[in-house]
């Protein structure tokens, strides 16, 4: 399957828990994948057992970058997705920001990138109330989607 509905998810995260396992979230458009996407998410993977990846839909994305964006669709960013060994789980969210979906999960370890100051990650406060911690990844190289579409 390559998307895993939110209510699975919630199933799926029970079980999780239940086996003393460390849910991973991190959440993003992730459109067009590159090298620093797929290190980005081995090095969340390894902080925990499991990894879900929130991923914005394409009502999300264009909310977000414009109508130009995503380039690549929901379905085939999923697939992407789905497809790197360090990624459990894809789902969906249609909002802005992941909220709503963290606090359905409430995840052991929140990720994001460095490049996010801590107090403004959304959903830390649903995670760290719950016992879990909010962590950053340090970016190894410097590609970014923006700079592929500049590029081309």
């Amino acid at each position: 399957m390559i998307v895993t509905d939110r209510n699975e998810l919630i199933e799926i995260r029970r079980g999780i828990k239940s086996r003393n396992k460390k849910l991973v979230f991190t959440n993003g458009c992730f459109d067009i994948l590159h090298s620093g996407h797929v290190d980005y998410l081995s090095k969340a993977r390894q902080l925990g057992d499991y990894l879900v990846v929130g991923l914005n839909s394409d009502f999300s994305v264009k909310n977000i970058k414009g109508e130009k964006r995503p380039i690549i669709n929901e379905i085939e960013r999923a697939t992407l997705l789905d497809n790197l060994k360090c990624v459990d789980y894809v789902t969906f969210f249609n909002e802005d920001t992941p909220e709503q979906l963290i606090t359905s999960l409430i995840p052991d370890i929140l990720v994001k990138g460095a490049d996010w100051d801590l107090d403004k990650i959304v959903g830390r406060e649903i995670v760290e109330s719950n016992g879990g911690n909010v962590q950053t990844i340090q970016f190894s190289c410097n590609q970014s989607t923006s700079k592929i579409i500049n590029l081309i």
